[in-house]
């Protein structure tokens, strides 16, 4: 925590620095177009001055490459400030709507406002980008923000730590670190939006306790994203493309393709395909290749480790407890009972389970919880439809995996237990704004030519002087 705000902890409670940011956004600081963008353009100046400490702190907590943490995190949080700083002058003019009849003559459009104080709580798999990005959305709607990155990714919890009071106004943004006591301690707090990314069961946690405030809340969840090989598919392509996606950040990736579904006259060539795909990636040894990460702690390692049991190794399967290092495994022969296809992954292990037709493929995805992501290898549009028309899912990819992330003219959240609400681009400046409905009327209206017949006077003047 900056040392202006030393003084708020978890014995004490952050009333005291909710009252300073309530106090510092009522006096408008943060409502003019020109602080909004000089704060986003300090977040980038963060990440430009700070891109190989970021970096090393990110291979500290997870075993990144340089390459990675750029491309993943640090370069799209970059790219959605700068972008979002050069397109708000657009985002917060009043947007003008039609009138109905019943009004003319007036004008009518929706003014963007912001929330107030917003409270941003933060993952440990992308802990740059997953914090950054939606502060500098939270910022380009006027809110003051704070800030709570995960204990779990510690280095990186660390360096933001201290360079975001470097950087951003400490009077309308804080970052509070700590772990479940200091999450639960801000919990107690009214903010006017939560936005959290991580596991559904935390979520539950966060919409009760912002429900005790009717506290709006965005929840960036996961879940079991599924990934269906139709036979139509080339098979060599989503091999890549389903490695690129599941082995990226060693598994720990909320959209990361959770598990196959492959029609079964295709199952053997796809595990060949995908054998093949890994010798490309990561070659003989995925250990001794620095491009691929570790497990973030030995928890998760341990958890990871009892899941490989649940199904027959066909690939990997090699681990190593000191580094926290698991090989790319891809399982078969999986328990459909068992744990490894109850909850989330999140880690380099991969299922794949046969089924006799995309049909069954659709029935096995509705039969659970609606993910946030759904990927689909197929080069038949009777089957894109079939699946698209008859699934639900936050996002969806056809013949490729993750890209839908990359753009940020796409909505990015989850739906049912994958989660609510949404962001990137745009659609983050919404999540963090309030859209208010204005309708101005002038002082003596002009009666039209052709105006109605009334029989009653009264009935004249509620329509047109009231």
């Amino acid at each position: 925590m900056s040392t202006a705000l030393s003084q708020f902890s978890v014995t004490s409670g952050y009333s005291g620095l909710l009252a300073e940011l309530r106090a510092a956004f009522s006096t408008g600081i943060t409502r003019p177009l020109a602080w909004r963008r000089d704060q986003l353009r300090r977040l980038e100046a963060l990440i430009q001055e700070n891109t190989a400490e970021l970096s090393g702190a990110l291979h500290q907590d997870l075993g990144k490459c340089s390459s990675e943490s750029w491309i993943t995190d640090l370069g799209l949080a970059l790219s959605s400030a700068r972008s979002t700083r050069k397109k708000l002058g657009s985002w917060i003019e009043p947007e003008r709507v039609r009138n109905p009849i019943a009004l003319v003559p007036a004008q009518s459009f929706v003014m963007r406002e912001p929330l107030g104080v917003v409270l941003i709580i933060s993952p440990w798999n992308y802990p740059v980008q997953l914090t950054l990005m939606p502060l500098a959305a939270a910022i380009a709607a006027g809110n003051c923000v704070v800030v709570k990155p995960s204990e779990i990714s510690s280095c990186t919890s660390q360096v933001l730590a201290r360079l975001i009071p470097h950087y951003l106004n400490p009077k309308c943004v804080a970052i509070v670190e700590g772990g479940a006591s200091e999450t639960t301690a801000l919990l107690k707090e009214r903010f006017d939006h939560i936005f959290y990314t991580g596991n559904p069961a935390i979520g539950r946690i966060v919409m009760a306790a912002a429900a005790r405030h009717l506290t709006p809340v965005t929840l960036e969840l996961g879940g079991k994203s599924p990934c269906i090989v139709d036979e139509s598919a080339d098979l060599e392509t989503a091999a890549r493309r389903i490695v690129f996606g599941k082995f990226l950040n060693a598994g720990q990736t909320c959209i990361a393709p959770d598990y196959v579904l492959v029609h079964e006259s295709r199952e053997q060539k796809l595990l060949s395909a995908l054998k093949t795909a890994l010798s490309e990636f990561y070659g003989p040894d995925p250990k001794s290749n620095s491009d691929y990460g570790r497990i973030v702690n030995d928890r998760h390692f341990m958890r990871l480790q009892e899941l490989i049991g649940s199904g027959q190794v066909a690939i990997g399967g090699e681990s190593d407890r000191q580094s926290r290092y698991i090989a790319p495994t891809i399982l078969r022969s999986v328990d459909l009972h068992s744990p490894l296809m109850a909850e989330e992954i999140f880690g380099p292990i991969l299922p794949v389970i046969s089924v006799p037709s995309t049909k069954a493929a659709v029935d096995f995805v509705n039969a659970r919880p609606k993910p946030l992501a759904l990927y689909l290898f197929c080069q038949s549009r009777q089957v894109e439809r079939l699946v698209l028309q008859n699934t639900s899912s936050g996002g969806v990819c056809v013949n490729t995996t993750l890209l839908h992330h990359a753009n940020e003219r796409l909505p990015f959240g989850g739906v049912g237990e994958s989660g609510m609400g949404n962001y990137h681009g745009r659609f983050g400046f919404e999540t963090f704004s309030h859209k208010r409905a204005v309708v101005r009327k002038p002082v003596h209206p002009e009666i039209p030519l052709a105006y109605p017949p009334y029989t009653k006077l009264k009935d004249f003047l509620l329509r047109w002087i009231l």
